[in-house]
């Protein structure tokens, strides 16, 4: 073993796909930009999702206002985009328009679904503690979509250094899955 340092753990740890977060401003301006730092925090009823937005982040305004969200799953074949809506901020550049992202209306939600993804979650804040120390908000989903039909089914992981992995095979160990048999569907 080689020793790794403590301050870059989360390159070892990144959860999930990037992902892409719309929101949409009290004023009716809609908003998109790319996060990397999520979770699930639970997957019963009801499930919550973690996410770290900050004040950095121009969407945070939109997010504190309205309590709403959608978080927007991306191909991998998006990969360059998410970066470069990830490079310029929403207060000054309509991402939609500039990155050609086609929005729909949500079913439960002010922020708009983005039609150019693999999934759409739309969600609400359901705890905000941990929001002025650690920027982390606690989210509920309240509806979800999926396109099976997109040609690109992968998605993009972010390695914590500008370096990314696209998603593999998938390999089924159902049958091994004993004690949680309950989250097969």
């Amino acid at each position: 073993m080689k020793e790794f340092p403590v301050s870059k753990v989360y390159r070892l740890l990144e959860p999930g796909p990037v992902v892409l977060v719309t929101t949409r401003a009290r004023n009716g301006t809609p908003d998109i930009m790319t996060m990397g730092f999520h979770m699930v925090i639970r997957h019963d009823s009801p499930p919550l999702l973690g996410c770290i937005i900050g004040p950095w982040d121009h969407s945070y305004t939109a997010l504190r206002d309205t309590g709403e969200c959608v978080i927007a799953i991306p191909g991998a074949d998006l990969a360059e985009i998410m970066v470069d809506i990830g490079n310029c901020s929403g207060r000054d550049t309509d991402k939609f328009a500039r990155f050609g992202f086609t929005q729909s209306p949500a079913k439960t939600v002010s922020a708009p679904l983005t039609e150019n993804c693999l999934a759409n979650i739309e969600c609400r804040v359901a705890d905000t503690t941990m929001v002025d120390r650690l920027s982390l908000w606690i989210l509920e989903p309240q509806a979800a979509w999926i396109n099976p039909d997109r040609p690109e089914q992968r998605t993009l992981h972010h390695r914590g250094d500008g370096t990314f992995t696209i998603d593999g095979p998938v390999i089924s160990l159902r049958e091994r899955m004993v004690l949680w048999k309950q989250f097969q569907d």
